[in-house]
Protein backbone atom coordinates (compact mmCIF):
# COMPACT_ATOMS: atom_id res chain seq x y z
CA UNK A 1 0.00 0.00 0.00
CA UNK A 2 2.70 2.52 0.96
CA UNK A 3 4.60 1.79 -2.26
CA UNK A 4 2.07 3.92 -4.11
CA UNK A 5 3.56 7.10 -2.63
CA UNK A 6 6.59 8.52 -4.42
CA UNK A 7 9.09 11.21 -3.50
CA UNK A 8 7.33 13.64 -5.84
CA UNK A 9 4.18 13.47 -3.71
CA UNK A 10 6.08 14.59 -0.63
CA UNK A 11 7.94 17.25 -2.61
CA UNK A 12 4.73 18.64 -4.11
CA UNK A 13 2.78 18.67 -0.86
CA UNK A 14 5.66 20.21 1.05
CA UNK A 15 5.90 23.00 -1.55
CA UNK A 16 2.16 23.67 -1.27
CA UNK A 17 2.45 24.03 2.50
CA UNK A 18 5.60 26.13 2.44
CA UNK A 19 4.22 28.57 -0.17
CA UNK A 20 0.76 28.72 1.35
CA UNK A 21 -1.13 27.71 -1.76
CA UNK A 22 -1.18 25.87 -5.07
CA UNK A 23 -0.36 28.78 -7.39
CA UNK A 24 2.86 29.84 -5.68
CA UNK A 25 3.94 26.22 -5.27
CA UNK A 26 3.30 25.49 -8.95
CA UNK A 27 5.40 28.50 -9.99
CA UNK A 28 8.27 27.39 -7.76
CA UNK A 29 8.12 23.79 -9.03
CA UNK A 30 7.53 24.91 -12.64
CA UNK A 31 4.50 22.72 -13.10
CA UNK A 32 0.80 23.28 -13.69
CA UNK A 33 -1.41 24.25 -10.79
CA UNK A 34 -3.91 21.62 -11.89
CA UNK A 35 -1.21 18.94 -11.68
CA UNK A 36 -0.43 19.86 -8.09
CA UNK A 37 -4.11 19.89 -7.20
CA UNK A 38 -4.62 16.39 -8.62
CA UNK A 39 -1.50 14.99 -6.92
CA UNK A 40 -2.44 16.49 -3.56
CA UNK A 41 -6.01 15.20 -3.78
CA UNK A 42 -4.97 11.69 -4.81
CA UNK A 43 -2.41 11.42 -2.00
CA UNK A 44 -4.87 12.46 0.69
CA UNK A 45 -7.67 10.28 -0.63
CA UNK A 46 -5.44 7.24 -1.04
CA UNK A 47 -4.22 7.35 2.56
CA UNK A 48 -7.47 8.77 3.98
CA UNK A 49 -5.85 11.82 5.56
CA UNK A 50 -6.52 15.55 5.40
CA UNK A 51 -3.44 17.76 5.32
CA UNK A 52 -5.00 21.17 4.64
CA UNK A 53 -8.18 23.03 3.84
CA UNK A 54 -8.63 25.90 1.42
CA UNK A 55 -9.65 29.25 2.84
CA UNK A 56 -11.93 31.65 0.97
CA UNK A 57 -9.00 33.80 -0.10
CA UNK A 58 -7.31 30.79 -1.74
CA UNK A 59 -4.73 30.24 0.95
CA UNK A 60 -4.51 26.92 2.74
CA UNK A 61 -5.02 26.14 6.41
CA UNK A 62 -3.00 23.22 7.72
CA UNK A 63 -4.67 20.55 9.78
CA UNK A 64 -2.94 18.93 12.72
CA UNK A 65 -1.87 16.14 10.37
CA UNK A 66 -0.59 18.71 7.89
CA UNK A 67 1.53 20.40 10.54
CA UNK A 68 3.10 17.03 11.34
CA UNK A 69 3.57 16.29 7.64
CA UNK A 70 6.03 19.16 7.09
CA UNK A 71 8.94 17.93 9.26
CA UNK A 72 8.22 14.29 8.38
CA UNK A 73 8.29 14.98 4.64
CA UNK A 74 11.38 17.17 4.95
CA UNK A 75 13.16 14.42 6.86
CA UNK A 76 12.27 11.91 4.16
CA UNK A 77 13.57 14.16 1.38
CA UNK A 78 16.73 14.93 3.37
CA UNK A 79 17.33 11.20 3.82
CA UNK A 80 16.99 10.71 0.06
CA UNK A 81 19.52 13.46 -0.66
CA UNK A 82 21.93 12.14 1.98
CA UNK A 83 21.70 8.61 0.57
CA UNK A 84 22.44 9.77 -2.97
CA UNK A 85 25.33 11.97 -1.78
CA UNK A 86 26.81 8.99 0.11
CA UNK A 87 26.54 6.71 -2.93
CA UNK A 88 28.23 9.29 -5.15
CA UNK A 89 31.06 9.75 -2.63
CA UNK A 90 31.59 5.99 -2.38
CA UNK A 91 31.57 5.61 -6.16
CA UNK A 92 34.23 8.32 -6.48
CA UNK A 93 36.44 6.82 -3.77
CA UNK A 94 36.06 9.82 -1.47
CA UNK A 95 35.47 7.83 1.75
CA UNK A 96 38.96 6.57 2.51
CA UNK A 97 38.69 6.15 6.29
CA UNK A 98 36.32 6.80 9.19
CA UNK A 99 37.72 8.69 12.17
CA UNK A 100 35.23 8.33 14.99
CA UNK A 101 35.59 9.48 18.58
CA UNK A 102 34.06 8.43 21.88
CA UNK A 103 34.02 10.01 25.34
CA UNK A 104 34.75 7.93 28.49
CA UNK A 105 31.19 7.95 29.86
CA UNK A 106 29.55 6.53 26.71
CA UNK A 107 28.38 2.91 26.71
CA UNK A 108 31.17 1.03 24.83
CA UNK A 109 28.60 -1.22 23.15
CA UNK A 110 27.01 1.85 21.55
CA UNK A 111 30.36 2.89 20.08
CA UNK A 112 30.97 -0.64 18.81
CA UNK A 113 27.53 -0.66 17.17
CA UNK A 114 28.30 2.56 15.30
CA UNK A 115 31.57 1.16 13.97
CA UNK A 116 29.88 -2.09 12.93
CA UNK A 117 27.10 -0.24 11.10
CA UNK A 118 29.60 1.77 9.07
CA UNK A 119 31.31 -1.50 8.14
CA UNK A 120 27.95 -2.66 6.79
CA UNK A 121 27.76 0.47 4.63
CA UNK A 122 31.38 0.36 3.46
CA UNK A 123 33.23 -2.84 4.46
CA UNK A 124 36.51 -1.76 2.87
CA UNK A 125 36.72 1.50 4.82
CA UNK A 126 39.19 1.33 7.76
CA UNK A 127 38.01 2.79 11.06
CA UNK A 128 40.32 4.88 13.27
CA UNK A 129 38.83 5.19 16.77
CA UNK A 130 39.71 8.14 18.96
CA UNK A 131 38.98 8.27 22.68
CA UNK A 132 39.08 11.56 24.56
CA UNK A 133 37.16 13.98 26.74
CA UNK A 134 34.36 16.21 25.44
CA UNK A 135 36.48 19.35 25.10
CA UNK A 136 39.11 17.50 23.07
CA UNK A 137 36.64 15.82 20.73
CA UNK A 138 34.64 19.00 20.12
CA UNK A 139 37.85 20.76 19.09
CA UNK A 140 38.76 17.91 16.75
CA UNK A 141 35.28 17.82 15.23
CA UNK A 142 35.31 21.55 14.56
CA UNK A 143 38.78 21.33 13.00
CA UNK A 144 37.78 18.34 10.85
CA UNK A 145 40.40 16.12 12.50
CA UNK A 146 37.76 13.47 13.24
CA UNK A 147 34.58 12.72 11.30
CA UNK A 148 32.10 12.03 14.10
CA UNK A 149 31.90 11.22 17.78
CA UNK A 150 29.54 9.57 20.22
CA UNK A 151 29.32 11.86 23.22
CA UNK A 152 27.23 12.76 26.21
CA UNK A 153 25.43 16.10 26.10
CA UNK A 154 25.14 19.04 26.41
CA UNK A 155 27.19 20.18 23.42
CA UNK A 156 26.27 23.73 22.41
CA UNK A 157 28.69 24.50 19.56
CA UNK A 158 26.47 25.65 16.65
CA UNK A 159 28.87 24.20 14.07
CA UNK A 160 28.03 20.66 15.14
CA UNK A 161 25.00 18.49 14.37
CA UNK A 162 23.72 16.43 17.28
CA UNK A 163 21.52 13.35 16.78
CA UNK A 164 20.18 12.13 20.13
CA UNK A 165 20.56 8.36 20.47
CA UNK A 166 19.36 7.36 23.92
CA UNK A 167 18.84 8.35 27.53
CA UNK A 168 19.95 6.47 30.64
CA UNK A 169 19.04 7.07 34.23
CA UNK A 170 21.72 8.49 36.48
CA UNK A 171 22.24 6.51 39.70
CA UNK A 172 24.38 6.81 42.80
CA UNK A 173 27.39 4.50 42.97
CA UNK A 174 28.50 3.52 46.47
CA UNK A 175 30.33 0.84 48.38
CA UNK A 176 28.30 -2.27 49.13
CA UNK A 177 29.11 -1.90 52.83
CA UNK A 178 27.99 1.74 52.93
CA UNK A 179 25.03 2.21 55.31
CA UNK A 180 23.16 3.93 52.46
CA UNK A 181 23.29 0.66 50.49
CA UNK A 182 20.62 -0.64 52.87
CA UNK A 183 18.13 1.82 51.38
CA UNK A 184 15.98 1.05 48.36
CA UNK A 185 16.75 4.53 47.03
CA UNK A 186 18.89 7.47 48.03
CA UNK A 187 17.30 10.84 48.77
CA UNK A 188 18.76 14.13 47.50
CA UNK A 189 19.64 15.19 51.09
CA UNK A 190 21.79 12.05 51.33
CA UNK A 191 24.00 13.53 48.61
CA UNK A 192 24.74 16.66 50.65
CA UNK A 193 27.49 15.12 52.73
CA UNK A 194 28.13 11.91 50.76
CA UNK A 195 28.56 12.88 47.10
CA UNK A 196 32.33 13.19 46.87
CA UNK A 197 33.42 11.97 43.41
CA UNK A 198 32.72 13.82 40.17
CA UNK A 199 33.98 13.85 36.63
CA UNK A 200 36.80 16.36 36.22
CA UNK A 201 35.16 19.72 35.39
CA UNK A 202 37.62 20.50 32.60
CA UNK A 203 36.61 17.42 30.64
CA UNK A 204 33.10 18.72 30.05
CA UNK A 205 32.59 22.23 31.49
CA UNK A 206 29.01 22.55 30.17
CA UNK A 207 27.99 19.31 31.85
CA UNK A 208 29.72 20.22 35.10
CA UNK A 209 27.99 23.59 35.27
CA UNK A 210 24.66 21.92 34.59
CA UNK A 211 25.27 19.39 37.34
CA UNK A 212 26.08 22.04 39.92
CA UNK A 213 22.93 23.97 38.98
CA UNK A 214 20.77 20.86 39.30
CA UNK A 215 22.27 19.90 42.63
CA UNK A 216 21.70 23.41 43.92
CA UNK A 217 18.11 23.26 42.71
CA UNK A 218 17.74 20.02 44.66
CA UNK A 219 19.16 21.70 47.76
CA UNK A 220 22.54 19.98 47.57
CA UNK A 221 25.60 22.16 48.13
CA UNK A 222 28.99 20.72 47.17
CA UNK A 223 32.12 22.21 48.70
CA UNK A 224 34.91 19.79 47.89
CA UNK A 225 35.07 16.66 45.74
CA UNK A 226 37.55 14.28 44.16
CA UNK A 227 37.99 14.37 40.37
CA UNK A 228 38.17 11.47 37.93
CA UNK A 229 38.51 11.18 34.15
CA UNK A 230 36.48 8.01 33.52
CA UNK A 231 34.05 5.62 35.25
CA UNK A 232 36.81 3.22 36.31
CA UNK A 233 38.66 5.99 38.15
CA UNK A 234 35.41 7.17 39.74
CA UNK A 235 34.74 3.69 41.06
CA UNK A 236 38.28 3.42 42.43
CA UNK A 237 37.75 6.64 44.38
CA UNK A 238 34.41 5.38 45.68
CA UNK A 239 36.06 2.15 46.85
CA UNK A 240 38.79 4.21 48.52
CA UNK A 241 36.17 5.92 50.67
CA UNK A 242 36.06 9.30 48.89
CA UNK A 243 32.26 9.31 48.81
CA UNK A 244 29.46 8.54 46.38
CA UNK A 245 29.62 9.07 42.63
CA UNK A 246 26.94 9.56 39.96
CA UNK A 247 27.13 7.07 37.08
CA UNK A 248 25.09 6.04 34.07
CA UNK A 249 22.78 3.16 34.95
CA UNK A 250 24.15 -0.01 33.39
CA UNK A 251 27.81 0.90 33.92
CA UNK A 252 29.73 -2.29 34.77
CA UNK A 253 30.75 -2.09 38.42
CA UNK A 254 33.86 -3.27 40.20
CA UNK A 255 33.50 -5.86 42.98
CA UNK A 256 32.35 -4.37 46.24
CA UNK A 257 30.28 -1.59 44.67
CA UNK A 258 26.56 -1.22 44.06
CA UNK A 259 24.15 1.44 42.81
CA UNK A 260 20.93 2.96 44.08
CA UNK A 261 18.41 5.19 42.29
CA UNK A 262 17.94 8.73 43.54
CA UNK A 263 14.37 9.23 44.73
CA UNK A 264 12.34 12.28 43.83
CA UNK A 265 14.35 13.20 40.73
CA UNK A 266 14.32 12.11 37.12
CA UNK A 267 17.92 12.75 36.09
CA UNK A 268 19.09 11.17 32.85
CA UNK A 269 22.24 11.07 30.77
CA UNK A 270 21.69 11.70 27.06
CA UNK A 271 24.08 10.25 24.50
CA UNK A 272 24.29 11.71 20.99
CA UNK A 273 25.96 11.15 17.64
CA UNK A 274 27.82 14.39 16.86
CA UNK A 275 29.44 15.57 13.64
CA UNK A 276 30.53 18.75 11.88
CA UNK A 277 27.73 20.25 9.78
CA UNK A 278 30.15 21.13 6.99
CA UNK A 279 33.24 18.91 7.37
CA UNK A 280 32.12 15.28 7.32
CA UNK A 281 32.23 12.30 4.93
CA UNK A 282 28.96 11.86 3.07
CA UNK A 283 28.32 8.52 4.80
CA UNK A 284 28.08 10.18 8.23
CA UNK A 285 24.43 11.38 8.04
CA UNK A 286 23.44 7.94 6.72
CA UNK A 287 25.31 6.29 9.59
CA UNK A 288 23.51 8.54 12.08
CA UNK A 289 20.11 7.56 10.68
CA UNK A 290 20.97 3.87 10.58
CA UNK A 291 22.24 3.99 14.15
CA UNK A 292 19.05 5.62 15.43
CA UNK A 293 16.93 3.10 13.52
CA UNK A 294 18.94 0.15 14.85
CA UNK A 295 18.63 1.42 18.41
CA UNK A 296 14.88 1.76 17.96
CA UNK A 297 14.60 -1.93 17.06
CA UNK A 298 17.59 -3.39 18.92
CA UNK A 299 18.42 -1.07 21.83
CA UNK A 300 21.78 -1.46 23.55
CA UNK A 301 20.83 -2.35 27.09
CA UNK A 302 24.30 -2.68 28.55
CA UNK A 303 25.08 -4.87 31.51
CA UNK A 304 22.99 -4.17 34.58
CA UNK A 305 25.08 -2.63 37.35
CA UNK A 306 22.91 -4.30 39.97
CA UNK A 307 23.21 -7.68 38.27
CA UNK A 308 26.98 -7.36 38.42
CA UNK A 309 26.91 -7.12 42.19
CA UNK A 310 25.14 -10.00 43.88
CA UNK A 311 27.12 -9.49 47.06
CA UNK A 312 25.58 -6.16 48.01
CA UNK A 313 23.75 -6.28 51.36
CA UNK A 314 19.97 -6.33 51.17
CA UNK A 315 20.20 -6.34 47.39
CA UNK A 316 16.90 -8.16 47.13
CA UNK A 317 14.90 -5.29 48.60
CA UNK A 318 16.59 -2.67 46.45
CA UNK A 319 17.00 -4.57 43.22
CA UNK A 320 13.91 -3.23 41.51
CA UNK A 321 13.04 0.13 43.08
CA UNK A 322 10.45 2.36 41.40
CA UNK A 323 11.92 3.94 38.29
CA UNK A 324 11.26 7.66 37.81
CA UNK A 325 10.05 8.92 34.48
CA UNK A 326 12.92 9.64 32.11
CA UNK A 327 13.22 13.14 30.77
CA UNK A 328 15.65 15.96 30.31
CA UNK A 329 18.97 16.17 28.51
CA UNK A 330 22.62 16.28 29.15
CA UNK A 331 25.65 14.66 30.66
CA UNK A 332 23.89 15.40 33.92
CA UNK A 333 20.10 15.30 33.79
CA UNK A 334 17.23 17.57 34.53
CA UNK A 335 15.80 17.57 38.02
CA UNK A 336 12.36 18.17 39.33
CA UNK A 337 10.54 17.39 42.53
CA UNK A 338 8.50 14.21 42.45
Amino acid sequence: MNNWAEFRHFKYLLAIMEHGGLRAAAEQLRTAESNLSVQAKQFQEYFTIELFRKARDGHILLTETGIAFKPIAQGLLDARDEAIAALKAIERGQIRTLRIGCTPFVDPELFEMACALHKEILPSCPIRPTHGDAVQLVEELVAGEIDAAIMTLPISDPRLSKEALRQDRLVACLRADDPLAGKAAILPPDLESNLGVLRHPRQHPEAHSRLLALLEEAGVQLKEFSRASNPVEMQSLVKAGCGLALLREGTVLAAGLTTRPIAGVNWTVETAFVYNKQLHPKTIPVLARNLKRRLATQPVKGRSSEAMDDRSPRSGSAKHPPRPERSGQGEYPRWRRA
